[in-house]
């Protein structure tokens, strides 16, 4: 499958660059954007890689579209290696992304070196951000003026402060009315939220080496997947990183960059 053509269900990613040497591509999870691997990906993997971290659609300064599947995420992302010349690449996918990275790597296993999966599995998922999406929602620009008044909205329903600065990062702010907005295109995420708990396609099959990595204080991979990840990756390992939750390359920013590039640079 690769030289894919640029469909009309494609589009061109935004994306930040560093490093140089063998392509290595991260996906952030679901209302994310880039800009959360900057540290790890200017101070860790640029030392040994040339990184590109991609706002999804939909997603930081990516366009946004009705469409929004794992599919055509995955599409996209071969039309953003065909653009920057990259025959193949490592993959390194959190969350929603480490599904985007499934996809991809059993649609397109020639194109794909190493595979990372952070804290995600092929299996379906019980949906987890309805009451984020329902506040994000509740947020009212007209009213809702300033940073503070947009916390204080988040704040009735969501009490975790870093998640609320986590969500906080998706604000735009107009230079010439300093009316802030959504970079995100929230209500295609909120309609279309349900795709995204889907489990990979039975057939999916990705034979090359797979690395997926699980926090240890996170219930997204339980022991009892490990069957269902053999069957779609059967050269995978899991890795399990102590005193971490779901976030685990931010809990653990240290641990996390070893362990990725050590994994990445083995020879076998």
């Amino acid at each position: 499958m690769t030289g894919i053509q640029l469909m009309p269900r494609t589009m061109k990613l935004h994306y930040s660059e560093y490093g140089s040497g063998e392509p290595l591509i991260i996906l952030h999870g679901f209302l994310g954007a880039s800009g959360n691997w900057h540290t790890l990906s200017r101070k860790v993997f640029a030392e040994h890689f040339h990184v590109y971290t991609v706002d999804q659609r939909n997603h930081g300064r990516s366009p946004h579209d009705d469409r929004f599947d794992y599919e055509t995420m995955a599409e996209d992302l071969v039309v953003f290696m065909d653009e920057h010349g990259i025959d193949k690449a490592h993959v390194v996918g959190h969350s929603m992304g480490g599904k985007t990275a499934m996809y991809f790597a059993s649609m397109y296993p020639e194109r794909t070196d190493r595979l990372v999966v952070v804290d995600m599995t092929p299996r379906r998922y019980d949906a987890q951000h309805n009451d984020i999406l329902e506040a994000l929602k509740r947020v009212d620009f007209d009213v809702h003026t300033t940073r503070d008044d947009i916390d204080g909205v988040l704040a009735e329903t969501i009490e975790e402060v870093g998640t609320r600065m986590f969500l906080m990062k998706n604000l735009a702010i107009d230079r010439e009315t300093k009316r802030f907005s959504w970079q995100m295109n929230l209500p295609v995420l909120d309609a279309q939220y349900d795709q995204l708990n889907e489990p990979l396609p039975k057939d999916a099959r990705f034979e090359g080496p797979t690395l997926f990595i699980r926090g240890g204080r996170s219930n997204y991979i339980r022991d009892e997947d490990r069957d269902l990840i053999e069957h779609h990756f059967p050269n995978a390992r899991v890795l399990t990183i102590k005193d971490a939750g779901h976030w685990v390359h931010a809990d653990q920013p240290a641990i996390f960059g070893e362990s990725v590039v050590t994994y990445l640079q083995r020879e076998d």
